[in-house]
């Protein structure tokens, strides 16, 4: 089995580090704590989180539900979202709590089938069957609230109900969450400031509702081993310096690093060596492959949009992107136009700015956009 697992769940022996941060959402989730998880995008949250779900502590007396609603638009898609993953949870866990959530959606219960070979209720409903997504957000909280053990719900990428088009989204669900006994939840975020100032800002309704807990980049002196103790497990040698620069280069990114080693593992037999070259023609062939899709999105971007992005992705961490200097050096428009492009694409995430300072946060877009101002560039 490759060890360095970048889909599906990870079996214990295969998961890196995190001992503290594993040990403290366990804690605080057994203990009736509401938490609320922040990183960057592909820090391993979700593994994460999955990790602390399969623990003795939680999965022998919980319920536990993972509901990941980046992709959803609107309160109707969140419920919908929300309604499948607790269906399909309870279909697999209790026969007796998956009857007893039917019978509790009353707004939407005659959209539920059987299969007709098990028996067993089949979820049958579509989007458009939510026409009160309110009443049946209340009704599947409600559900939960009587279950016959704890629930322990998680909102990946919660930040995203702030760009909801109905108004007061996170009133209406801390109005629901704020009386509940026996559901207790992580709010997982990626877009730092914006889920940081629901938690943290005394304006918003979900103020000091959770315990704040911030993944970091796993520590390079647990990573370096970890990863150099797989590669020799299998009888093939790589050097500590190597693995070093592949962590340097993805900024300790977890998804990044993992990808790399496994694509590199499955080309290896044991009495190889994994040299720098092997390491760098991997790095390539994954810049390639997503290419696909990063050309794609940059052919719906307006020019000055992606001129910036250039510029940024050129500096990795630019600063005084609207003085004239960077303007003259990159070519671009003007301090009104940077600003603006700036503003747009930090709307849709591709652009990050912290004190200062600004980066793409997808490191692997930022390497693809160097490769392509610099074809010649290698990384390692």
């Amino acid at each position: 089995m490759n060890p360095f697992i970048i889909t599906g769940k990870v079996p214990a022996e295969y998961f890196c580090d995190r001992k503290e941060e594993s040990q403290r959402i366990i804690r605080g989730l057994s203990g009736g704590e509401n938490i609320c998880l922040l990183s960057p995008r592909r820090m391993g949250k979700s593994k994460l989180i999955q990790f602390c779900y399969e623990n003795n502590r939680i999965a022998d007396s919980h319920y536990t539900f993972y509901i990941d609603i980046l992709h959803t638009r609107s309160l109707q898609e969140f419920t919908f979202s929300f309604g499948q993953a607790v269906f399909s949870q309870l279909h697999s866990q209790s026969r007796k709590m998956l009857e007893y959530f039917i019978q509790g959606l009353k707004s939407i219960n005659a959209k539920f089938g059987f299969d007709p070979m098990t028996s067993m209720p089949a979820f049958t409903l579509e989007l458009g069957d939510i026409s009160r997504p309110e009443y049946t957000l209340e009704e599947i909280f409600s559900c939960l609230e009587k279950a016959d053990k704890p629930c322990i719900v998680t909102f990946d990428e919660f930040q995203q109900i702030g760009k909801y088009p109905e108004e007061n989204i996170e009133a209406l669900l801390r109005s629901h969450i704020q009386h509940l006994s026996n559901v207790h939840f992580i709010f997982s975020g990626s877009e730092l400031h914006m889920i940081s100032q629901m938690f943290l800002a005394s304006s918003r309704p979900f103020y000091h509702s959770a315990s704040i807990l911030e993944l970091d980049a796993i520590d390079a002196q647990e990573y370096i081993p970890f990863v150099s103790g797989h590669f020799n497990n299998a009888g093939i040698k790589i050097d500590d310096d190597d693995i070093r620069k592949i962590y340097n280069l993805f900024e300790g990114n977890t998804y990044c690093m993992q990808k790399t080693f496994h694509e590199v593992y499955d080309t290896l037999q044991s009495g190889e060596i994994c040299t720098a070259g092997k390491l760098r023609e991997t790095i390539d062939s994954i810049m390639e492959e997503a290419g696909t899709g990063y050309r794609l999105m940059l052919s719906g971007i307006p020019t000055r949009q992606k001129e910036l992005l250039y510029a940024i992705a050129e500096d990795g961490i630019a600063e005084k992107i609207m003085s004239e200097k960077f303007i003259r050096k990159y070519s671009l428009a003007s301090s009104s136009a940077v600003q603006t492009a700036a503003a747009k694409l930090k709307k849709i995430d591709l652009l990050t700015s912290r004190g200062g300072k600004y980066f793409i946060p997808d490191i692997l877009l930022r390497l693809y956009l160097q490769k392509l101002t610099n074809p010649d560039k290698t990384f390692i």
